[in-house]
């Protein structure tokens, strides 16, 4: 990478709003074993943005509860605490995208795929001995946030390395370092890493392709949840390409990429799930 595109990229990353200081404490509180509902519950309160969309979420169709939520507390009892931070993380990365760019990048297909790709590695984490589900969820919302900054403050390449990929049939990554020089992926991980987010998840986020990529649990999970997304037409991020599984990724998850969907059960309520979040 030369200086001016390392210059240029830090440049656009500061650029990127902040990480919620609310949702990093909820992500804090959620890692301790320690942490009540109580706990999460004030500091959730204190946020009026998430209270009302996690609130929005719970009392939709796709819960069909009984009667109305209109609190917190009730709707961490409903839905437990994972479901609730993922939610509020759902809701702290939508707020980041863009309404527009000039890239011509769908924002809500890109979302769409990220939320399915997130629940999916959050199933696939089931089958590993060494992956924390809700970090591969994380790392699943988050493995495409690269585009989210080239479609904002690098429109044109941007918008050049989408039609570069589409006419040649290759990989976006592929066209993304053939136009601009890097991928989306090390910008992500750049963006993560500026977030405070955990160095293993900074980690899967830049090396998750090609001889790049590391060979570890959670890798294993976002990478056949990202192929299982775009084979399901599960949303689209911008690249229709779907790759095999390496063969270390396959030995991990036990199968091919066909036979890890066949044997993950229903991945269609993942996306209907997804498309609820999206609505945020």
């Amino acid at each position: 990478m030369t200086p001016e595109l390392s210059q240029k990229l830090a440049a656009a990353v500061d650029s990127m709003p902040a990480f919620p200081k609310s949702v990093q404490r909820i992500l804090e509180l959620t890692r301790d074993v320690n942490c009540s509902p109580k706990d999460l519950v004030q500091v959730i309160d204190k946020d009026p943005v998430v209270t009302v969309k996690i609130l929005k979420v719970i009392n939709s169709a796709y819960y069909s509860l009984p009667k109305q939520v209109t609190s917190i507390n009730h709707a961490v009892v409903y839905l437990g605490f994972n479901t609730i931070k993922n939610l509020a993380l759902s809701i702290a990365a939508i707020g980041m995208l863009p309404k527009d760019n000039a890239a011509g990048f769908d924002a809500q297909q890109y979302l769409l795929h990220s939320l399915a790709t997130a629940g999916i590695a959050k199933h696939l984490a089931s089958r590993v001995d060494d992956a924390d589900p809700m970090d591969c969820f994380i790392a699943g919302l988050l493995h495409d946030f690269g585009k989210v900054v080239f479609a904002q403050f690098m429109a044109a390449e941007f918008r050049q390395a989408l039609a570069f990929s589409k006419i040649n049939g290759t990989s976006l990554h592929l066209a993304l370092r053939e136009v601009i020089g890097t991928d989306h992926a090390v910008v992500g991980a750049m963006l993560v890493e500026k977030w405070r987010f955990a160095q293993p998840l900074v980690e899967t986020i830049r090396h998750q392709y090609g001889p790049e990529l590391i060979d570890n649990d959670m890798v294993a999970c976002v990478f056949a949840a990202n192929q299982i997304s775009k084979k399901l037409d599960f949303g689209f991020g911008g690249n229709p390409l779907v790759e095999e599984l390496p063969a270390a990724i396959t030995k991990r998850l036990g199968g091919s990429l066909d036979e890890v969907i066949a044997t993950a059960g229903d991945l269609t309520s993942l996306f209907e799930e997804a498309k609820i979040f999206a609505k945020l």
